[in-house]
């Protein structure tokens, strides 16, 4: 025969001792931090927990649970434990990840040390073969040692690891979509300060090496591109030459007819004198 579990008998003391379940309560927290009592839950045999509101501004949703206990044949009630415990809608921090997982490009400092691990799927051996069958043929030879070799290196970049730098670099600052990029006067495959880089990457990255260039020292794109190209050309404009301009609000405009002496318009006597023309009318 199966023996069953039997639910635990409500302890009437335990459930009654409400007040002295809120004194525990506001000793982890403060009084006025302690709200109603949401429920009295039946843990065990004469073990009643008791589930106060947080009104903590700082934990919203989150409840005070204080366990009280009573031994047996005893006629007072003692505290066991107070915790402050989430409830279904608290604020929660995000869940725990290893440092692996949360490490971020630009969180390594001076004095830290990142370890690669021995899996690391970006790395492999750098003298590695590939054997087909049971004989290394002219197709099988690992193309990465002929780029390695001689370097004196344990692991070099595998194709996974190649591929995810590529896609990285290519999409970047440094690719062909860049604002900078798509304002330049030429592509850094034309440019002078561009350096090719070695091995296979050299189908589609280099390095500048123009002082004055933002990606100075950085992988750029063949197809990425800046001011500072070296072909780059001031663009010439062409000046057009100004209109004089006459100054006609202290002096009369005077009209000349080939035939005829000049036309003075709405011109009096001061302003006569002023052009050097006599006060007096000719005969």
């Amino acid at each position: 025969m199966s023996r069953t579990r039997r639910s635990p008998t409500p302890d009437q003391a335990c459930i009654e001792a409400e007040g002295q379940a809120r004194a525990a309560a506001a000793e982890i927290g403060r009084p006025e931090w302690v709200g109603e009592r949401i429920e009295a839950q039946v843990e065990g045999d004469r073990l009643v927990t008791h589930l106060f509101a947080c009104l903590d501004p700082a934990y919203p949703g989150w409840h005070y649970a204080v366990t009280v206990v009573r031994a047996s044949r005893a006629k007072h009630v003692t505290v066991n434990e107070s915790v402050l415990l989430p409830g279904p809608e608290a604020l929660l921090p995000p869940e725990w990840l290893p440092w692996k997982e949360r490490l971020r490009p630009g969180d390594l400092g001076v004095g830290d040390l990142l370890p690669s691990p021995e899996d690391d799927e970006r790395l492999m051996p750098g003298y590695a073969q590939v054997f087909a069958g049971n004989e290394a043929d002219e197709d099988g030879h690992d193309k990465q040692m002929v780029w390695e070799l001689g370097l004196g290196r344990a692991r070099v970049l595998s194709e996974s690891g190649r591929e995810a730098a590529a896609e990285r670099w290519y999409t970047g600052e440094s690719g062909p979509d860049s604002p900078i990029a798509n304002a330049a006067p030429g592509k850094c495959s034309t440019c002078g300060f561009m350096t090719p880089l070695a091995g296979e990457f050299r189908q589609m990255f280099g390095v500048c090496a123009n002082e004055f260039a933002p990606d100075d020292g950085k992988v750029v794109s063949l197809d990425h591109g800046c001011g500072a190209h070296s072909e780059a050309e001031v663009p010439v404009t062409q000046t057009e030459p100004l209109t004089p301009v006459v100054d006609e609000m202290g002096y009369d405009a005077l009209v000349f007819d080939e035939e005829t002496e000049p036309v003075e318009h709405d011109t009096t006597d001061r302003e006569l004198v002023a052009l050097g023309s006599p006060t007096e009318p000719k005969p």
